[in-house]
């Protein structure tokens, strides 16, 4: 049997001279295609503000209607989100299926989730964009049972199954939230475990298809032999939605964690950002945050703002931040190119990336002092304290003992003190 392809008409309105419309027309685009819909048309409005029955005017429903037919489309998409009257009114005049933006992003989630947790998360988002909506499945079942004779206890049935399906999405919402709160806590016991290895954490977070797995593999190539450890990259929105954690180990043995967390787009529905507070949490309790940014779009200081805004949401503020902004390389830039906390460079090329790590061992080992200090040959315990824990420069092999040139975190300065020389 032949698979359906879906074909898209799709419809955005522009308020008040949106400077940002264009690229969310465009992004609306991308998030169909993500979902393999063909768009085989586009429809748009100036207006003040959205039309509180339709969305558009009630003179562009015709002209949706015409272009709809006219390209044999099976599918209208609205850049925002919808009321539950506005899917209503759309669907009986224009006579075909209607989704929101949130239900496209809401799908391409739910179809991209891999973890337990994942799937978990978009489960709450989809059942509470439902929720409200569910009045609309049950609207016709309630006008057919009056238009027939036994219409009141036909409506009665429909209102009663409506009650039910309402507590049903109720209890299982509460079941996942529940669920969620043991993951949440499993979480929490590895964070907890992380800062009592006093290991930083650097968080990976920006726009969906910044290119931070990109960043996150040729980091892990750098720093390690181990294939297994690269996370799924493509150039595609959300290609990743789990929170990857790796850890990076430098060649002076300083470690820390890179964790990479779910790109934003705009207008993210805000059940979603809701569902994945505890994976984004992980941002807030990092040491650092690499704010990865694709400089070749246009659009890219706006894709910047929606960052910080959802990352404000869910109460990520006050973090160190490097603005990483990636795919130079598709630019006029010049690069490698470092600017205090900012730094341009091509994660596909590589170039510019022994930079970020530079610029991430100044911001997150801070704390590590180099000392001169003479171990006595009886005390090989702390030679392999030493070996294990700092990174050790220089060795020389004395009468009174070996002396080394370490550098080790302020933290292990007492337990070496009585061993410290002064040149």
């Amino acid at each position: 049997m032949d698979q359906i392809i879906e074909k898209a008409i799709l419809v955005g309105v522009n308020l008040r001279h949106d400077p940002h419309f264009e690229y969310s027309m465009e992004e609306l685009a991308n998030l169909a295609e993500a979902l393999n819909v063909e768009v085989v048309g586009v429809i748009t409005q100036n207006l003040e503000r959205v039309t509180a029955s339709h969305y558009v005017g009630t003179g562009k429903i015709d002209e949706v209607r015409s272009l709809y037919e006219a390209m044999d489309a099976n599918l209208v998409i609205f850049d925002d989100e919808l009321s539950p009257a506005q899917i209503r009114n759309l669907e009986k005049d224009l006579d075909c299926k209607v989704i929101d933006r949130t239900m496209l992003i809401l799908d391409i989630f739910a179809r991209r989730a891999k973890t337990k947790e994942a799937q978990m998360q978009v489960e709450i988002a989809q059942l509470q964009y439902m929720l409200p909506r569910l009045v609309g499945m049950y609207n016709s079942l309630s006008r057919q049972g009056g238009a027939t004779g036994g219409g009141f206890a036909n409506r009665g049935a429909g209102e009663t199954k409506l009650e039910l399906d309402r507590r049903k999405i109720e209890e299982q919402i509460t079941k996942l939230r529940r669920d969620l709160e043991v993951v949440k806590e499993q979480r929490e016991t590895q964070r907890k475990q992380r800062r009592k290895n006093n290991i930083p954490v650097v968080s990976l977070v920006g726009y969906t298809n910044a290119g931070k797995s990109t960043i996150m593999n040729q980091l892990l190539a750098r720093t390690s032999d181990e294939e297994h450890k690269q996370v799924f990259e493509k150039d595609m929105l959300f290609a990743t939605l789990e929170t990857s954690v790796r850890q990076i180990e430098l060649e002076d043995r300083k470690k820390f964690l890179l964790t990479d967390t779910v790109g934003f787009v705009s207008k993210l529905p805000h059940h979603l950002v809701k569902a994945f507070r505890s994976t984004l949490e992980e941002a807030r309790d990092a040491d650092l945050l690499l704010h990865v940014v694709d400089v070749s779009n246009e659009d890219h200081e706006y894709m910047m703002e929606v960052t910080n805004k959802t990352l404000q949401a869910v109460g990520v503020e006050g973090v160190p931040t490097i603005y990483v902004y990636n795919k130079a390389d598709c630019t006029e830039i010049t690069y490698p190119y470092v600017n205090q906390n900012r730094i341009w460079l091509s994660a596909r090329d590589g170039k510019g990336l022994d930079e970020l790590i530079g610029m991430i061992r100044s911001e997150v080992f801070s704390d590590y002092v180099t000392l001169h200090v003479c171990i006595p040959y009886n005390r090989g315990d702390l030679v392999s304290f030493l070996n294990e824990k700092a990174s050790i420069k220089e060795t020389a092999y004395e009468e009174d003992g070996t002396h080394l040139k370490v550098e080790v975190r302020l933290e292990h300065e007492p337990k070496l003190k009585p061993f410290i020389i002064t040149e």
